[in-house]
C-alpha cells in the first residue's frame, strides 16, 4: 500500500455527558470505508478520541496517514500534551488526574505504529470529510435507540 490514508474523524454526543457516538471515514485512492459506533453514556471528548482509536485500529499495516479532526482536544492533546503527561506520571500542569487517559494510552500505542500528521478542521464547515465523519459519528448515537 502506498500513498497517505486520509482518515477524518469525529464524536458527537447528545448531552455531554449521554447517549454518543464516534464515527471514522478511512480513504486511500478510491477506497473508501467508514466506521462507526455510539455508547449509551459517555462524553464529547470521549467520543472524539474513539474515534481517532478506531480509525487507526483499522490499519493492517505501518502506513502514513494524514488524521482529520474538528476536535481542538484531540489535535493538542497527541501534539502537544500528552509527551508532558507521561513526564508528570498522568498528571496535568496544575497536577490534577489527566481526564480519559485510558483513551489517551491507547491512542499513544497506536501513534507508534504509523507516521501521522494531524490536522484540525472546523467542524460544521461544509468540509466534505468532516461531515460525512460527523454524520457517521451521529449514525453511532442513532443505532444505540431500541
Amino acid at each position: 500500500m502506498t500513498g497517505t490514508i486520509r482518515i477524518y474523524t469525529d464524536g458527537a454526543c447528545r448531552g455531554n455527558p449521554g447517549p454518543g457516538g464516534w464515527g471514522a471515514l478511512l480513504v486511500h485512492g478510491e477506497t473508501e470505508r467508514e466506521l462507526w459506533g455510539g455508547e449509551v453514556l459517555t462524553t464529547n471528548n470521549r467520543m472524539e478520541l474513539t474515534a481517532a482509536i478506531r480509525g487507526l485500529e483499522a490499519l493492517k499495516r505501518r502506513c502514513t496517514v494524514a488524521v482529520y479532526t474538528d476536535s481542538q482536544y484531540v489535535r493538542n492533546g497527541i501534539r502537544e500534551w500528552l509527551p508532558n503527561w507521561k513526564k508528570r506520571d498522568w498528571k496535568t500542569a496544575d497536577k490534577k488526574p489527566v481526564k480519559n487517559r485510558d483513551l489517551w494510552e491507547q491512542l499513544d500505542q497506536l501513534v507508534t505504529g504509523h507516521e501521522i500528521e494531524w490536522h484540525w478542521v472546523k467542524g460544521h464547515s461544509g468540509h466534505d470529510g468532516n461531515e460525512r465523519a460527523d454524520a457517521l459519528a451521529n449514525r453511532g448515537i442513532d443505532d444505540l435507540a431500541p
